[in-house]
């Protein structure tokens, strides 16, 4: 019998985190402005969506949208942001750090990664903008990282899929390899049978309306601020369903 696909549903609300665990995921990465990229969420809501799931809480570390290229101010926030989170009962952290060049920093991703711990940390789709994904990979086994968040850097279509099954193929004992970027009910098996990978990474696009926010027309808060979007938990028990059949 083949061991059970690990799903992880990507949230920002106590909403969506709740949802993911009535439909059957395993794991969530809490972030705040999901759908700007995600950025370190607050206290306050790492503290109630851990009062309000009992599935494993990653929350992702990251001080700013953008590039992962970091000053040391930023690092030193994503130190404290670290500290935190397994404060308030996190079970892992989330993050990356590039050097100038685009590769891997071995260095200053070491030195998050112990200061994680005993939390496990996933490196997150920085990743999948270094130039070669092998040497990449090679370098996140270096700083002491759990898994991988990747889509197979920038390909798509079948070279997306060959690039995460040689990723499989190469990783060895001690780093898993999560597939993320795009998954959703109707592909997640062709890419389970195809990889080999054993942890999935998803968002999922919200069935249910978005809830309507009061805008004040003399105060411009942005677009994104207009809507809430809920995650279904039909949804991700649909998808959880379609992990199972590969």
């Amino acid at each position: 019998m083949s061991t059970p696909v690990v799903v992880e549903i990507c949230v920002d609300s106590v909403e969506s985190a709740r949802a993911a665990q009535a439909g059957g995921a395993v794991r969530v990465e809490l972030c705040s402005g999901l759908r700007a990229g995600g950025i370190t969420p607050s206290a306050g809501l790492i503290a109630s969506v851990r009062r309000q799931i009992s599935i494993a809480l990653h929350v992702l570390i990251r001080p700013r949208t953008g590039d992962f290229v970091y000053s040391a101010d930023e690092l030193e926030v994503m130190k404290r942001d670290i500290l935190l989170a397994r404060q308030l009962g996190a079970d892992g952290a989330v993050l990356g750090v590039l050097d100038a060049a685009g590769s891997v920093d071995v260095a200053h991703t070491s030195e998050l990664v112990e200061r994680a711990r005993p939390m496990e940390v996933t490196f997150h789709r920085a990743f999948d903008a270094t130039p070669d994904l092998l040497q990449g990979l090679d370098a996140v086994k270096q700083t002491g990282a759990a898994r991988i968040l990747t889509a197979g850097g920038e390909a798509a279509g079948k070279e997306r899929i060959t690039r995460i099954a040689r990723l499989v193929e190469r990783v060895g004992n001690g780093v898993t390899i999560m597939a993320g970027g795009g998954l959703r009910e109707s592909n997640v098996g062709a890419i389970l049978r195809a990889t080999n990978v054993r942890e999935v990474h998803t968002s999922l696009q919200p069935s249910a309306p978005a809830l309507p926010r009061k805008r004040f027309p003399s105060v411009s808060t942005g677009r994104g601020d207009l809507i809430t979007q809920v995650l279904n938990p039909a949804d991700v028990e649909r998808f959880v369903q379609a992990t199972l059949s590969s």
